[in-house]
């Protein structure tokens, strides 16, 4: 069973007072929190394997190298995807990179189009301005409709025989809107055939099942600092048909299988897109997170959110109701993540922030690398709390009590 209680145990952070309070983090849209079991993975391989990874002959090599193999497997079992199409990056704004100069700067020719939408993080959008703006190509955003959720009509509208990639997020890191893969793939394969799709997977591959072979897409982002993992690591799924034809984005060591004054021979995959020395610890590392959500089964770790989002939302109504705050974002939790987005009305979400932690309660405000939406919604910046798998509903009624106290410090 999926025991929050118990699961809060393995955090050590979660045991920390803030300002003379209790931690209620509740920020994990920005960067979960991890748990002893990934902690002692990165201590262990340290103290006992630490080596750099293949082509070694002695031991500490090949058990780092087998580690990794490890972490790889994991990985791509966890989202039902081949190892040889997981590739290692920093995180998700590089993987977005990766297909962005390694794919998209070779293909697209001018007046060719990439659809995006309002609602994407900055790494799934300046990035195609710019490749764009190079090539003299063209881009085209999808709107959303009132509650936040993608406009599909509008979609279909902007498919045509130009368009060479469609990007979208398949959960809104500002709003919290699940977007239909599923209908997203069905138009751009009536509308635009010959259309590649990216999908931003940084919000919805640490909170729900994901299957990227009965999603369809081409090419699928995260981080795995999101999904208890450390920082500093992240994926990008490719299709293994695309990935062979694409040219490498970065070049050097181990991305190599032959190498003369006269000209160099790429290594097979995944090896052609990890030049150089990656993170080899924090990959082996991510491996140990996987292992723990696989664990919790991540059908329970959406259900526990989804639960926990339908609960924040009743109980911020009546706030609502009292023209105290502002609520952004589907209201239908079927439609939501873990992801609550709000403003106290006549103050602005950074002070709003600061007196929650005041409380020790750690919440984002800004923007949230989601400039143009915000902006959308005619404020200048909103306040977000975020949940995951250690969230408790008690949190959630502490942040609505001070929530309520965020007036009285400004006398409104």
């Amino acid at each position: 069973m999926f025991d929050v209680n118990k699961i809060r145990e393995d955090f050590p952070i979660l045991k920390r007072e803030i300002n003379g309070n209790s931690l209620v983090y509740l920020d994990s849209a920005a960067t979960s929190q991890k748990p002893k079991q990934v902690i002692d993975k990165i201590v262990e391989f340290y103290e006992n394997n630490n080596a750099n990874i293949h082509r070694g002959v002695h031991t500490l090599s090949v058990e780092a190298t087998e580690m990794v193999d490890s972490a790889r497997k994991k990985v791509a079992k966890f989202i039902n995807a081949k190892p040889e199409e997981i590739i290692f990056v920093r995180n998700a704004s590089e993987a977005i990179n990766l297909v962005a100069y390694a794919w998209l700067r070779r293909e697209l020719k001018e007046g060719e189009v990439v659809v995006t939408s309002v609602m994407e993080h900055h790494s799934d959008l300046v990035t195609w301005q710019e490749i764009v703006k190079e090539k003299k190509g063209e881009l085209r955003f999808v709107g959303i409709d009132g509650e936040g959720r993608l406009d599909l009509k509008d979609l279909e509208k902007k498919l045509d025989g130009k368009v060479r990639l469609v990007a979208v997020t398949a959960v809104s890191n500002v709003l919290g809107t699940i977007n239909s893969i599923s209908s997203i793939k069905n138009l751009v394969s009536s509308r635009a055939p010959g259309a590649l799709i990216l999908i931003d997977g940084a919000q919805s591959v640490p909170h729900m099942p994901t299957d990227v072979t009965k999603m369809g897409v081409d090419f699928l982002a995260f981080s795995g600092h999101k999904m208890l993992g450390p920082t500093g690591v992240g994926v990008l799924l490719g299709k293994k048909e695309i990935l062979e034809k694409m040219e490498p984005f970065m070049y050097g060591g181990d991305m190599i299988g032959e190498v003369k004054l006269t000209g160099s021979i790429w290594a097979e995959l995944p090896n052609k897109f990890e030049a150089g020395t990656p993170d080899i610890c924090g990959i082996i590392a991510l491996g140990e997170a996987v292992d723990y959500l696989t664990k919790l089964g991540m059908e329970n770790v959406r259900e526990h959110e989804k639960d926990l989002i339908k609960y924040a939302l009743e109980k911020m109504k009546p706030l609502e109701e009292k023209g105290l705050v502002t609520i952004y974002g589907p209201r239908d939790p079927e439609e939501r993540g873990g992801v609550l987005t709000f403003n106290v009305n006549g103050i602005h979400a950074h002070d709003s922030a600061q007196v929650l932690d005041k409380y020790g309660i750690a919440v984002r405000s800004g923007q949230h690398c989601g400039a143009p939406l915000v902006e959308i919604h005619g404020v200048s910046a909103m306040a977000r709390a975020s949940f995951y798998v250690y969230t408790t509903k008690e949190e959630i009624d502490y942040l609505v009590e001070k929530i309520q106290e965020i007036p009285k410090v400004f006398k409104i």
